[in-house]
């Protein structure tokens, strides 16, 4: 014995187009609203950071280490003075551009090859928010590297320890410039090879620039250093190991630091956005 609808004998029944056009009168269901930045810039650094941990913990030591290993060679060569001052604030920032411009580099060249950023493109957060994201996850393991270098080279060179707390800016605007400068390389570059190469060659660059103490490079060779991110940040670092800072020019210096950085994290997120539509 079958139980039929009393729809069913009484011809009434409804066709299936006719109930959601009742619902929603035949318009598709609004998309949900976009991600708005700030959120989206927490979660994709969480995730982020929480990813890279387990990975970039020794490359950190490695970074650290090396940079105390070039105060330690530089020792025998160098007495004192601006040289030293040079020495410690290019070897501390160093580490900085290790981790945020070399690795970064690697990071988003490796997604670009391997189909990673079509991830995040299906995702509805901004790219500004993937960017900054990474970026500061990066740039946040420099920190305990940075300072132990700082203190550690100021012991060894016998500068001054006072001031060495302008390391709160240092780090995240030095760390801001040259992270969107490894991204930008990485989602620019057309391989992934190309990536790491660029790279390791932006970090030479910072040692090579940034150790060396300025009066000793040749001429031509002090306008690229002039254009190198880090140097500002080494030169407000250098400054404040004097006895009386010219709080002023630190000021200039980091202010420069973070123009620059804006510029490069804007720059990067427009490669983003050319990666992750091709």
């Amino acid at each position: 014995m079958s139980i039929v609808p009393a729809e069913a004998v009484s011809g009434k029944i409804r066709p299936a187009a006719d109930i959601p056009a009742q619902a929603g009168r035949g318009r598709p269901a609004p998309l949900a609203p976009r991600a708005r930045l700030f959120p989206s810039l927490a979660a994709v650094y969480r995730a982020q950071l929480s990813r890279a941990r387990v990975a970039r913990i020794p490359l950190l030591f490695v970074a650290t280490f090396q940079s105390v290993g070039i105060m330690i060679l530089m020792r025998g060569v160098v007495d004192g003075g601006d040289e030293a001052r040079a020495v410690v604030a290019g070897s501390t920032v160093l580490v900085v551009a290790f981790v945020a411009l070399n690795l970064l580099a690697q990071y988003f060249g490796q997604m670009r090859a391997s189909g990673g950023l079509d991830h995040y493109a299906t995702l509805p957060v901004p790219p500004a928010a993937v960017v900054l994201g990474a970026a500061g996850a990066y740039a946040s393991f420099t920190v305990p590297g940075t300072a132990v270098t700082a203190v550690t080279g100021s012991i060894l060179f016998q500068l001054p320890l006072t001031h060495l707390w302008v390391l709160v800016a240092v780090i995240p605007l030095s760390g801001a410039a040259l992270a969107g400068l490894g991204a930008a390389l990485g989602l620019l570059a057309p391989r992934q090879e190309l990536a790491t190469l660029l790279g390791q060659l932006g970090m030479t660059a910072a040692l090579l620039l940034g150790v060396l103490p300025a009066d000793r490079l040749p001429g031509p060779i002090t306008y690229a250093r002039d254009l190198l991110p880090s140097t500002y940040g080494v030169e407000a670092l250098a400054r404040t190991f004097d006895a009386h800072p010219d709080w002023t020019a630190v000021a200039l210096d980091l202010a420069v630091c973070a123009a620059v950085g804006v510029f490069s994290l804007a720059v990067a997120t427009w490669a983003y956005r050319r990666a992750a539509v091709r």
